[in-house]
């Protein structure tokens, strides 16, 4: 899928009901501060996040600070199925997602939720993000304890109640299955493949806008976990 979002990008071409809408809503969106506070005290925690392209979703997060680690991969479906050119088949439960290990000291769960919808992931777009198409590219969030869910929950309800967005806010709460951590191809893909065409078009200006719209939470260093 996104091979073929590159080709018909560079030659000038339209995705039947996606190049345009895309364009016109991968803009930065100043998502409003968590009135709800994550209190999950001290030691690492884990976080998964689903927002279209992994690639994307783990540059982000990658040069956030207090972020550990961060893994590109699957979630939603079975072990047998979790294979790249399974899952764009759109045949399976599993959506590209993202696992961060993160101190809750230096950057919160809320923290990090607004940050996602800020410059990662598009919450009115249903199966879709950017030029990808289908329900493994949904936005999902996939809390790990009770205090995330809360968060979580809290934070949808104040996004749509904002006025931040033009749609309705279609980004669901799913329950935690397995996480099944992508090819190595994948991981760090921003960082091996800097000049990639899709990575220029669609997630470089993600990073960009995260060391603008956040330059306190902002690390230079890409977090590589190899």
């Amino acid at each position: 899928m996104k091979s073929f979002a590159i080709l018909a990008a560079s030659a000038g071409l339209a995705l039947a009901g996606c190049s345009s809408p895309a364009e016109a809503l991968e803009k930065p969106v100043n998502a409003p501060a968590s009135k709800t506070i994550a209190k999950e005290g001290a030691g690492l925690k884990t976080a998964v996040f689903a927002g279209g392209c992994f690639w994307g979703v783990e540059g982000v997060f990658s040069h956030v600070k207090g972020v550990k680690s961060a893994v590109s991969g699957y979630h939603g479906g079975k072990a047998s199925t979790a294979k790249y050119n399974t899952i764009i088949s759109g045949m399976t439960n599993h959506a590209e997602a993202v696992r961060i290990t993160y101190d809750p000291y230096v950057v919160r769960y809320d923290e990090l939720l607004q940050i996602f919808f800020s410059v990662v992931a598009d919450p009115t777009l249903k199966n879709r993000q950017g030029p990808d198409v289908g329900a493994h590219y949904r936005s999902a969030l996939v809390p790990q304890n009770a205090e995330q869910r809360r968060v979580a929950r809290a934070y949808l309800k104040q996004m749509g109640a904002s006025g931040k967005w033009r749609g309705p806010i279609v980004t669901k709460i799913e329950s935690y299955k397995k996480f099944y951590p992508a090819e190595r191809y994948h991981q760090d893909f921003m960082r091996k493949n800097p000049r990639h065409g899709y990575i220029v078009r669609w997630d470089a200006p993600k990073v960009r806008a995260l060391k603008s719209m956040y330059p306190s939470q902002y690390r230079a260093s890409f977090l590589s976990d190899g």
